[in-house]
């Protein structure tokens, strides 16, 4: 899998929470799929048929949150994902648990994971400790408490995260 530069630009989505605030695809985040290599959804889709249309833009991993139902699980999302991109270890899980020694309690249960992809609190975040790199994209539609709904970006080459953006959508 690779880009056109080299290298895979993944897409990163949670708590879309179709139908109540994911009606569609929201056009500022399709500006940011439409170059994705691949797309990754932290949780809490709600429905199944989210993870189908963003699949219209790129093959997707998707992982389990605490609102998603059967039909997701059907989908083939579950609890947690481990994946190898261009050789960046990627682990995924929706609820990562407290804030307090986030860092290392999942480099604890992912001890082979480069970075952590995952969601629930709607909280963008983008940390590095206990030797691993945690990345939260927040959500594009529920925003919560935030000032912006979200989604965040990875740029990986040749085992190497070169870049992890959180990008405002709204």
């Amino acid at each position: 899998m690779g880009g056109q530069d080299g290298g895979v630009l993944v897409a990163v989505l949670s708590d879309t929470h179709a139908p109540r605030h994911w009606k569609g695809c929201p056009t500022r985040v399709a500006t940011h799929l439409r170059d994705a290599d691949l797309i990754l959804h932290a949780g809490d889709v709600c429905t199944a048929g989210v993870l189908d249309e963003l699949a219209e833009f790129a093959p997707v991993h998707a992982v389990l949150g605490n609102n998603d139902g059967p039909d997701v699980a059907a989908w083939g999302a579950p609890e947690t994902l481990e994946l190898d991109l261009d050789g960046l270890r990627v682990a995924m899980i929706h609820d990562s648990g407290k804030a307090d020694g986030r860092p290392a309690r999942l480099r604890r249960r992912f001890p082979d994971a480069d970075l952590v992809v995952f969601g629930h609190s709607h909280i963008p975040m983008d940390v590095v400790g206990a030797g691993l790199r945690i990345f939260n994209p927040g959500s594009p539609t529920d925003r919560r408490r935030q000032p912006h709904g979200t989604m965040g970006t990875l740029r990986i080459e040749n085992g190497t995260l070169l870049e992890a953006r959180v990008i405002e959508v709204t």
